[in-house]
């Protein structure tokens, strides 16, 4: 849009008969700030946008609005709940357009629905859910405090008992006993504890020695496996890996082949021969023969009589 429009939709823009003294823009133009949501303000309803708190079921169609939709809600109050307002929203379902009003509960700290519309409840077995149902009172077993072991089950089982109070005044005195029979464990407990972790300085101070000392290694490691040409981290040696490795024997006949393939590819020539050569028929049985004989003997007669070790020795080739 353009800059005139940009300062007209941000309200920045002021008509050339705005005067100071006439007030504010929107009471000069004769308009509330908040615009459409204040068109029904004489009556003390606000529009806002209000997102479901749960999941419920629609009075006219029965279907479910699930938590987190949103709505253009009309809010007013309705009373109070000593300082705290309650407050009122009223909107319309999407599906088919009934009216659902929904209360805040201060009390409570919830919602509740007036009307229009049905919480829905999601109830499960606990078995089903494989579940313990644990009792509201927060009492802490103390057969499990004082390091009794039992099993969570007996644990559930005791912290139901505890919240009866006829069950702990006649187990009132057997726990005191056991308090003071597992009391010196506890304390010899605390104070290697206390011993250990005294100086702060020396035990943080091993840990890092510790942590460098591993960093270390862990760059050595690497650094031999760049030098290797591996892009993985090796793990380190082992007398099993090393008895294993030298306990593997290559077949002889698997390097005479090697080298006599190795033989007959450097006594090949480079230039391909043409189709209709007569020389065709010639140059397989000449390679089928190659086969048969020596790699050294090969190289020497296909080459020239050239030796291989003058090659390896200086290098290069040598002229016959």
């Amino acid at each position: 849009m353009s800059s005139l429009a940009a300062a007209r939709a941000d309200n920045f823009y002021y008509p050339p008969e705005w005067d100071p003294k006439k007030g504010s823009l929107n009471k000069f133009q004769g308009q509330h700030p908040l615009r459409e949501r204040a068109r029904k303000i004489d009556q003390g309803i606000l529009i806002i946008r209000f997102e479901m708190p749960f999941n419920v079921w629609c009075g006219g169609c029965n279907s479910m609005i699930a938590k987190g939709v949103r709505f253009n809600a009309e809010k007013k109050q309705v009373g109070n709940y000593y300082s705290t307002k309650i407050w009122s929203f009223t909107m319309k379902s999407a599906c088919c357009k009934h009216e659902i009003v929904i209360q805040t509960d201060p009390k409570n700290c919830e919602y509740v629905i007036i009307s229009g519309a049905q919480r829905k409840t999601e109830d499960f077995d606990i078995e089903d859910a494989e579940t313990f149902a644990l009792p509201a009172d927060d009492v802490i077993g103390v057969l499990f405090i004082f390091c009794i072991p039992i099993s969570l089950k007996d644990h559930i089982a005791e912290r139901g008992k505890l919240a009866d109070p006829f069950y702990r005044l006649e187990h009132q005195e057997e726990d005191l006993r056991k308090k003071k029979e597992a009391e010196p464990l506890l304390v010899r407990l605390q104070r290697v504890s206390d011993s250990r972790h005294a100086d702060d300085y020396s035990l943080n101070r091993s840990l890092r020695a510790r942590l460098r000392n591993q960093k270390r290694k862990v760059a050595e490691e690497e650094e031999v496996s760049r030098r290797m040409g591996l892009g993985i981290r090796l793990l380190p040696l082992s007398q099993e890996d090393a008895a294993s490795a030298a306990g593997i024997r290559f077949a002889s006949k698997f390097e005479r082949n090697r080298k006599d393939k190795r033989a007959a590819i450097k006594a090949s020539s480079i230039f391909p021969e043409s189709s209709g050569s007569a020389s065709g028929s010639r140059r397989l049985e000449l390679e089928s023969k190659r086969r048969k004989i020596k790699a050294t003997a090969a190289s020497a007669l296909l080459s020239g009589r050239i030796k291989p070790l003058s090659w390896q020795q200086k290098g290069g080739f040598v002229k016959p």
